[in-house]
């Protein structure tokens, strides 16, 4: 009878241990920024880190400096990872449209990469070169910028996150998801950090809300269209941030109709704008 009491007391001290381990997890600082209450943040994300932009190409360290000597924004990133297990900053599978370079990022070691320089989207060749993630991670770090990661499907979202906590960037990270497993792998190899989710209507914010995920852990992407405003309302009430990218057709929109509509978007209750016009986007809403 003993026995069974104290493999009961152990148990329960065990489970107890784990309960307090997991409530006691330091939240990036992100978490509370991040808020719909808390209006004090960047309301600008620059997409792949900034394009279309003369002599700066996108996903390139150099680019987000140069822009972030002139707006307050946040920068989204994309992660791709090499032969050799590197991760560096790239959109496409392969280097042949942002570099001097061709072949597969996944088929070459970083050595090889760092042969090439990076192209502007204006196909002018620039002394710049494909950056290492720690480098980027490092820079942002000490120089307080705020980065969205967005994850390549080539590469396991886990390398990621070591990464950033190998860099003890966690409080200048987002995470980006696109689906409720996503959300929750990310949620469970890292409690502490902000995720960028998919919330584009009603049934995909409900089925985060059933994910057990934490709602300040929550970054709301509401898509590239507009949503119905009850939408962002109802975000909003679970005081979550709403963030619309108007990168693609509604920058299109603006450039043709006027920057005007960036401020009508952001009444309508979007907080942050992921543009690929981040000096338009920001001059027009600030």
């Amino acid at each position: 009878m003993k026995k069974y009491i104290l493999i009961f007391v152990l148990s329960f001290v065990v489970i107890s241990c784990k309960s307090n381990k997991s409530e006691t997890v330091a939240k990036s600082k992100l978490v509370e920024v991040f808020r719909a209450s808390n209006k004090n943040y960047p309301n600008i994300s620059v997409h792949r880190g900034g394009k279309d932009i003369f002599n700066y190409p996108e996903n390139c360290l150099e680019t987000i400096q140069y822009i972030n000597d002139s707006i307050s924004a946040i920068f989204e990133i994309d992660i791709a990872q090499t032969k050799d297990d590197k991760l560096v900053l790239m959109h496409d599978n392969s280097i042949n449209r942002t570099t001097t370079g061709s072949g597969l990022v996944r088929k070459m070691t970083y050595k090889e990469l760092s042969k090439f320089n990076l192209i502007d989207d204006f196909g002018n060749v620039t002394s710049y070169k494909i950056p290492l993630f720690k480098d980027v991670l490092k820079w942002c770090k000490t120089n307080n910028v705020i980065l969205t990661v967005d994850i390549k499907r080539s590469v396991k979202q886990i390398d990621v996150i070591k990464a950033i906590k190998e860099a003890n960037a966690q409080d200048i990270c987002v995470l980006i998801t696109y689906d409720v497993a996503q959300a929750k792998s990310a949620f469970k190899n890292a409690p502490e950090l902000l995720l960028s989710v998919s919330a584009r209507n009603n049934d995909e914010f409900d089925r985060l809300l059933q994910s057990k995920i934490p709602t300040e852990n929550m970054l709301a992407f509401t898509g590239t269209r507009l949503s119905p405003q009850s939408l962002y309302k109802r975000l909003h009430q679970n005081d979550i941030v709403c963030m619309l990218g108007t990168l693609g057709n509604l920058d299109r929109q603006a450039k043709a109709r006027g920057d005007q509509l960036y401020e009508t978007w952001k009444a309508n209750g979007i907080d942050i704008i992921a543009t690929d016009r981040p000096f338009e986007a920001y001059k027009a809403i600030n």
